[in-house]
This record gives C-alpha cells, sequence and structure tokens, in this order.
C-alpha cells in the first residue's frame, strides 16, 4: 500500500463521462420502453458453472445464520421478474466473480443485462450493436456474424464440434504450444476456451463488431441447444467482440424448468470432479420456470469495458472510481 492508494483509479474527467455514457445506456432503453428493474446483489444462491468462482458469506436473517451469494450476474433474479409478467427489462448491475483480475478484469464490476420476451437472437444481436453505437457514438463499418467453427477452422485447422479423440489431441496439442503449459489431461472445452481466448480473440473485431455464433453445445451454460446448418448440436448463443474485447454474451434462453435443473445438478458434479466446492441452486428459479418463462433472448454487457473502448483507457481500473487494489 503506497500513500497514494486513496486516490481513486479514474480521473474526475474520466468520471463525469462515465455518469455521461451512464445516462446514454438509460436513455436508449428508455426510448425503447424497456423498463429499469433492481435486483438482489445478495441471494440464497450462486452460479454454479464451474468456471466462474461466486463468493459468499455468512449474514444473520430472520431464519438464523444463512450462507448468501454475491451474484456474479442479475441472471436468475431477472429471469423470475419475468415469469413474473415484467415485459422487457434492463438493469446496470454490480456482479462479482473471485479470482478475475487484470487489465479487463476486477473482481466487482458493473453489468448491463437485459431481456427481450418474444426475441430471436438475430434480432437481439442487432439490438446489440445498436447500443453499442449509440455508447461509442459511432457507426459501424459492419456487423459481422462468425461460427464459432468457422474460427477454428481458419485460425487453427481443427474443428472443434468433432467429438473423437483424434479431435480432442490436436486441440490438446495446439493448446500446449500456444500456452506452454501441459495439456495431456484438458478436456475438448477447456482447450477450446485457451484458443479462444489465446489466439482468436484477440483478431476479432478489428474492423467492426464480429458476432460469434453456434459455440458448442457443452457451452450451453443458460441457453437453448439447436442444430446448426450442417446438423450439428450447438449452443443458441452469441458474443460480441470489438477491437479484440468480448463486450457481451447472448443467450436465446432456456425455459424448460427440468433440463435447468439437470444443468445445475451437472454443473456441481463437474465442479467437484475439479476441486471446487459446490453451489447452492437457484431452486426458486427453476419454480419460475415452471410457473412459465416467456420465450425471448438475453445478454449480458460488460459496462467497464465499454467505458475503457469509449473514452481510449487500457486498463479498467482507470474506467472505475476504485478498482480491487484501490479498495
Amino acid at each position: 500500500m503506497s500513500a497514494d492508494d486513496w486516490r481513486p483509479g479514474a480521473t474526475m474527467d474520466v468520471l463525469r463521462a462515465r455518469a455521461g455514457l451512464m445516462r446514454r445506456i438509460r436513455g436508449f432503453f428508455d426510448a425503447r420502453d424497456v423498463l429499469e428493474v433492481e435486483t438482489p446483489i445478495l441471494g440464497h444462491a450462486g452460479s454454479s458453472d464451474m468456471h466462474l468462482d461466486s463468493l459468499s458469506l455468512k449474514a444473520r436473517t430472520m431464519n438464523g445464520d444463512e450462507r448468501l451469494w454475491l451474484q456474479t450476474s442479475p441472471e436468475y433474479h431477472m429471469k423470475r421478474l419475468l415469469a413474473a409478467g415484467s415485459g422487457p427489462i434492463f438493469q446496470l448491475a454490480r456482479a462479482f466473480r473471485d479470482n478475475e483480475t487484470g487489465r479487463r478484469h476486477n473482481i466487482e464490476f458493473t453489468m448491463l443485462e437485459w431481456y427481450r420476451p418474444g426475441f430471436a437472437l438475430e434480432a437481439l444481436i442487432q439490438e446489440v450493436a445498436a447500443l453499442i453505437e449509440t455508447v461509442l457514438d459511432r457507426p459501424f463499418p459492419a456487423v459481422r456474424l462468425r461460427a464459432y467453427r468457422e474460427l477454428f477452422m481458419t485460425h487453427l485447422s481443427v474443428d472443434p464440434l468433432q467429438e473423437s479423440a483424434d479431435t480432442l489431441i490436436r486441440l490438446r496439442h495446439q493448446a500446449a504450444r500456444h500456452a506452454g503449459a501441459e495439456t495431456a489431461e484438458w478436456s475438448r472445452d477447456d482447450c477450446c476456451d485457451l484458443l479462444m481466448s489465446l489466439v482468436i480473440e484477440p483478431c476479432l473485431g478489428r474492423d467492426g463488431l464480429d458476432v460469434v455464433v453456434d459455440y458448442p453445445a457443452s457451452q450451453a451454460a443458460l441457453a437453448r441447444r439447436r442444430n446448426d446448418s450442417d446438423g450439428a448440436l450447438v449452443a443458441a448463443r452469441f458474443e460480441v467482440y470489438l477491437d479484440g474485447i468480448e463486450l457481451a454474451n447472448g443467450f436465446d434462453e432456456l425455459t424448460d424448468a427440468d433440463e435447468q435443473q439437470a444443468r445445475f445438478e451437472a454443473d456441481n458434479q463437474a465442479r467437484a470432479e475439479l476441486g471446487k466446492p459446490s453451489v447452492d441452486a437457484d431452486q426458486r428459479l427453476i419454480s419460475a420456470l415452471r410457473a412459465g418463462m416467456p420465450q425471448g433472448c438475453g445478454v449480458a454487457l460488460g459496462v467497464d469495458r465499454l467505458i475503457m473502448l469509449a473514452l481510449g483507457l487500457e486498463h479498467i481500473d482507470s474506467a472505475m472510481a476504485f478498482g480491487t487494489a484501490r479498495c
């Protein structure tokens, strides 16, 4: 700790600009009659996604001592609002993810999340592009759809959707070469995630917005699964990239309660195999899905990263008042 650690990481000019960009985001949704909502930062359940590490705490409640989870996103609570008949909604939420620090990551960050009942993925992709153009105050020369499989074939000459021993060997070899680490025990998704991050992502969004679609079905998270044009089972989701930075992650949302319950259980099994602690699954979300959440699409966007791009900043700490190192 230094004598200047009390100072904010962002300049006052940046903080004033940030406030203006927040107003711009709210104006975008107000013009489209999308309701702004607020949901809890603390919940009785956390994210069971094996790639996320939730933070929890013990709280004294009317029911005695309980474990509560800091939310990795407002997704579960917002879906409960959808099931209750909210219609289209958005939120500028505080979110928390343990062990996420770096130039583009902070343990606590601002997430913009919104849901569009009745929308198809294509319509939501266009709205995401319009939102980013509005915030950055500039149009894009192109919004390109890029298939996940096509990107791997182009950059790495391997088909990530082909489930074979030979494909896994090739993915492990490529991952070891680019990571400089032993990958003999890595899963297909582990290899794909690393190669996407180190090899493919830096090339995306250099001449406009790149939207990656048709991820492997194993990476569906809370999205539906469907067959692509070649008949392969894929996740009905997309990610948006600009200047090599992932900005947004969108889903054709899963509404089947039994399938969601099975995914929660599979996630915690995968966590156990990795030596990670289990996470309390959100049974209230399951109840909401059984009550009937409308079909539609949703997306989460990293606000701090978008502000970095809007203001030409190199580090996420420069886009917020106090990053984890200064909090």
